[in-house]
């Protein structure tokens, strides 16, 4: 049976990597293709180098200023090649990238099963977060295996009419992937986080990105980071700024020079992954995190108005705080002030699985190997 993963951006490439691992080293060994379209380049790079995975094929579409159509339209053509010349028995995706959406939907013009990883995760609001959201439920009408990460994104799949037969609960590959990285001897590479006192200074650490909060959205976040450095001496802010230069000028503008504030690179995935061991508590938009934290205890303050992760949110370890300036400055400040409010967050109980998905996946995969490959 051959199986092809195909992912693009470095989320992607870590939740992938473990099921990679587990397909190729399991019980039952499968012949697996990876593809990546590279729509992001450096920062996907760094988790292939980490994870030692060396692609089959990679289309290299990532251009400035690519649009959501120049990267759907690219991943469509560049894939179309390379599903004929392998004839994978089912391809891989993982959750809700435009190039998850497209490579789905060029598997299903050549008749190859889709199978998706973190199926079943939902916002329900089409355009929050943008493209996410449509991008998960799309794939979902195109994929012939689901595997959910959680009870409810299990429910959302069968509410929308897809068979209990075609559903797993695996849990989410990311916890996989975090358990095995962080290090309590970790030594940072980064000279700024190497320098950190943790003993002495409460970090909170800092990402945001999405669409939705571009301009104004993200201007009022970054005025409640730069209160809350003012109101807490032993507070400092660490804030991977992302690439994008509209996020990096607006960052710069607000929050560069301000003491305890460090505007740094993105970091390595090893090296964000033992900084947010580290870290005292988040501020972020980011989906991803919202499932990492837990695993590590610490809670999340989510600068979103709506979550596609209700899990952790239902269990106590997260909250939605939207991006009012005064909104973020009072929920930060209470988890600042308030042992029993920060406990109670901290110690929330994980939902988001225990670290043997990939696992779980690939024993599907092999013990139905000759059903998926009749599947189309």
């Amino acid at each position: 049976m051959k199986v092809m993963t195909i992912f693009g951006t470095r989320p992607e490439a870590i939740k992938m990597a473990p099921v990679i691992k587990a397909l190729r080293f399991g019980t039952g060994k499968l012949d697996v293709k990876v593809v990546v379209t590279g729509q992001h380049r450096e920062m996907l790079d760094q988790v292939l180098c980490f994870f030692g995975i060396v692609p089959d094929h990679d289309l290299s579409i990532m251009r400035h200023g690519q649009t959501l159509t120049d990267i759907t339209c690219r991943v469509l053509q560049g894939l179309e090649k390379v599903l004929i010349w392998e004839s994978p028995d089912v391809v891989l995706v993982h959750g809700d990238t435009t190039t998850t959406f497209a490579a789905s939907l060029a598997a299903f013009y050549q008749r190859i099963a889709v199978g998706h990883v973190e199926a079943g995760l939902r916002s329900h609001n089409m355009y929050n977060p943008f493209p996410e959201e449509l991008n998960r439920c799309l794939t979902s009408s195109l994929a012939t295996y689901h595997f959910a990460p959680t009870d409810l994104a299990v429910s959302n799949l069968i509410a929308e009419g897809i068979h209990s037969s075609r559903i797993f609960l695996t849990g989410n590959t990311v916890i996989d992937a975090l358990l095995g990285t962080v290090k309590e001897d970790y030594v940072f590479q980064n000279p700024v986080l190497r320098d950190i006192d943790f003993t002495q200074e409460r970090i909170i650490l800092v990402t945001t990105h999405r669409r939705e909060n571009w301009g104004q959205p993200m201007e009022r976040i970054f005025r409640a980071v730069r209160q809350l450095v003012a109101d807490f001496r032993d507070v400092r802010i660490i804030f991977p700024v992302h690439k994008n230069p509209q996020i990096r000028r607006l960052a710069q503008t607000v929050l560069g020079g301000l003491p305890r504030v460090s505007l740094i690179e993105p970091p390595a995935y090893e090296e964000f992954a033992n900084l947010m061991a580290r870290s005292y508590f988040l501020l972020t938009d980011s989906g991803g995190l919202q499932e990492e934290a837990p695993s590590l205890g610490k809670p999340v303050l989510v600068l979103r108005d709506t979550t596609e992760r209700p899990e952790g949110v239902d269990a106590g370890t997260a909250l939605l705080v939207g991006t009012d300036t005064q909104a973020i400055i009072d929920q930060a400040t209470l988890l600042l002030t308030d042992k029993n409010v920060y406990t109670d967050m901290a110690q929330a109980p994980n939902p988001y699985g225990d670290g043997q998905a990939a696992q779980r996946i690939a024993k599907i995969l092999w013990e139905g190997r000759q059903d998926f490959k009749a599947a189309p």
